[in-house]
């Protein structure tokens, strides 16, 4: 296979899961806050600089944001390469560039997907159709991924995209740890015993869709310490920090098993994070939480890049 193929099926993988990540944010954030217990969760400005941190947008701190130019950069601007809108655009093309390998009822979908965002009224979005627009991007979303599932050969190709798939799902975990954290404390400044108990929690479940699991496995109300254990060293469920890189590690070696024991390869950094993530506890990772999820945050991003130089570097002559 050609690298730029390969590297156009991985991105694919990722665009599709971040799109989705992005919708199921917006949507829990915004509409957690309007009955938020505390001041400031409910405040706009809050909730809308936890949007724009989301997608990696850069404002100034005294910066008075617009409801409606936040959404609509988030969702629909084509000119911002981080909106819903380009993500699935940029994974169509991918898709296009890799038609004969990926099965006709997963294509269709990403195609039947890509119509259905690029018609799609501004004003209506803007004023009433937030609800609407990002339900319909999460269920489209789990569409693609079961025609995928179910009518793809699960060979290499396969194993490219679901290693997007899952790197940039570790990716959005982690940052969606990073954002909720930060709310948390600062919704809870005044108060910071509360911060173990804090709203936020709860909301940051929500925006990842686990908070039902989550309450089966502790059988209790939302804690700090719960959610960090549960998203960052949970091994069994899909949305977790540990359970993408035992799935990053499959995929991985899928595609070459024989890289596992070689030192400064990807492979060897993933099974190196692994490893080290199966026997920490949540007390190491409350010793310095916000440092714990930026050095994550940092090693995935470490890991993407040399998955890229692997497999995805194409020399110039």
């Amino acid at each position: 296979m050609l690298a730029r193929i390969a590297n156009n099926l991985f991105w694919m993988g990722r665009y599709m899961e971040r799109a989705e990540h992005t919708a199921r944010f917006t949507n829990v954030n915004y509409f957690s806050s309007l009955d938020a217990p505390n001041k400031l969760s409910r405040d706009r400005q809050f909730v809308l600089r936890s949007m724009y941190e989301m997608v990696g947008e850069e404002e100034e701190n005294d910066e008075v944001l617009k409801e409606e130019d936040v959404l609509y950069n988030t969702a629909l601007n084509p000119e911002k390469y981080y909106s819903i809108l380009q993500c699935i655009t940029f994974a169509r093309e991918n898709a296009n560039s890799s038609r004969d390998l990926i099965s006709s009822d997963f294509y269709e979908a990403i195609n039947i997907f890509y119509h259905s965002l690029v018609g799609y009224s501004k004003e209506h979005f803007v004023t009433r159709g937030l609800h609407d627009f990002t339900s319909h991007v999460m269920h489209q979303s789990t569409i693609l991924k079961g025609k995928m599932r179910a009518t793809m050969l699960h060979d290499e190709v396969y194993a490219l995209i679901k290693l997007g798939m899952n790197i940039e799902r570790a990716t959005q975990v982690s940052r969606i740890l990073q954002i909720k954290f930060d709310d948390a404390v600062q919704a809870n400044i005044k108060k910071p015993k509360s911060l173990k108990r804090s709203f936020e929690w709860t909301t940051l479940l929500k925006c990842l869709n686990v908070l039902d699991v989550n309450r089966r496995v502790y059988k209790k109300a939302p804690t700090q310490t719960t959610v960090l254990e549960f998203l960052i060293l949970n091994p069994t469920s899909p949305r977790t920090v540990l359970k993408c890189l035992n799935e990053i590690q499959t995929y991985i070696t899928m595609l070459d098993p024989l890289k596992a024991h070689e030192k400064n390869t990807a492979s060897f950094l993933i099974g190196k994070m692994r490893c080290e993530y199966n026997y920490k506890t949540v007390e190491d990772i409350q010793e310095d939480v916000k440092g714990f999820i930026s050095d994550t945050f940092e090693s995935l991003i470490e890991i993407s890049e040399k998955i890229e130089e692997e497999y995805f570097y194409q020399e110039k002559i």
